[in-house]
Formats: structure tokens, sequence, C-alpha cells
């Protein structure tokens, strides 16, 4: 009975354990599950749950990210991790035929996209920065009601190259608080 915004159907809940601190600790299990959103909307738009929000990506992977506003009002969406692609933003139901028609060429580089009513947003992105990348509506009450998610990108290298330590002054909370702190993970 409470008002919620969600993707395809889940609407971000944050946990007491930031999400990358509970990585670094090996206990994400304990605080959210991955991959908990399917790649399409849900039939009925009253079937929402509430978690934490991540999907798990591989680094340096190509990825095609598709927005749709049936509502009245534009929104606008953030990613914070690096920048995407805009490669199309067109009126109507998006399809996969509506893929022939993508800027390819000379898509601009962004980290805020709108998508206008009634209308839908393509963009794509290669997640090349390892760490824990979010995805937002930039309209507070939206974002603040669940309309976000989280991208977890690990590196397979372990390499200070690709990812820092957890830092000795980092503060900790949530059910990593008594826990002793692990080791370096990254060289």
């Amino acid at each position: 009975g409470k008002l919620r915004y969600a993707l395809n159907g889940v609407s971000h809940v944050d946990p007491e354990t930031p999400l990358k601190l509970a990585e670094y600790y090996g206990v994400a299990d304990k605080v959210f599950k991955y991959d908990t959103i399917s790649d399409n909307p849900p039939n009925v738009i009253n079937d929402i749950t509430l978690a934490p929000n991540v999907i798990n990506a591989t680094f340096r992977t190509f990825i095609e990210i598709i927005l749709e506003n049936p509502t009245k009002s534009i929104q606008s969406y953030n990613l914070d991790g690096y920048s995407f692609f805009a490669v199309a933003v067109e009126p109507g139901k998006w399809t996969p035929e509506k893929r022939k028609s993508y800027n390819l060429l000379d898509a601009v580089s962004r980290h805020t996209v709108q998508v206008f009513p009634k209308s839908w947003a393509a963009i794509m992105l290669t997640f090349d920065n390892a760490g824990m990348w979010n995805l937002r509506s930039e309209h507070a009450e939206n974002k603040y009601l669940g309309q976000q998610m989280y991208i977890s990108v690990l590196s397979p290298e372990k390499s200070n190259r690709d990812e820092y330590n957890l830092p000795d002054t980092q503060l900790v909370c949530g059910i990593v608080k008594d826990l002793p702190r692990p080791p370096p993970q990254y060289n």
C-alpha cells in the first residue's frame, strides 16, 4: 500500500551494510543476492520486489541498457561509475528491430540520459572500471523510493591496476563492524 518506484520489478532498498563493504569482507551473500532483476519488466506492474538491487557484470563486458518511460513526465537516469553512449532516443515502445536505428558511429559519451514521456532510450557501455556502479533516477523521490540499481564489476586479475584495496582508515558498519579486517585483495 506504499508508493514505490522500481526498475524491472525490483525496488532497491539500502541494506545496513554497504554493498561494496560486504563484498570486500566476503559476506555479500548475507547482505544481498546478485541478479534479482530480470531482463524484462514484469507483466503486472504491482509485482514489485523490495530488495537490494545488484547485478553482477563481467569486467570489460560491453552491454546495452534500454530505459522505457510509460509515464507522462520526463525521466532522467544517471550512471555513476563511468560514462555510457546514448545511441538512441525515440517515441513509442522499444523492440529488437529498433537496433537498426542506433547511432553507433558518433554517439555522445554521457553520464545522464533523459527518457521522454511515452518514449525509450538505449545506452551502450563497457564496464571498464572495476567497482560498484550505480544506475539511478535523477528524480530524488524516485531514487529514494527504489528506482535505482547497482552493478558489481569485479576484476578477475585482482590487480591494483583495476581496483584499490580497502583503505586502512575505512569506517566499517553493519554486519562487518566486529569482523577482523580481511587481508589486501589486490596486488
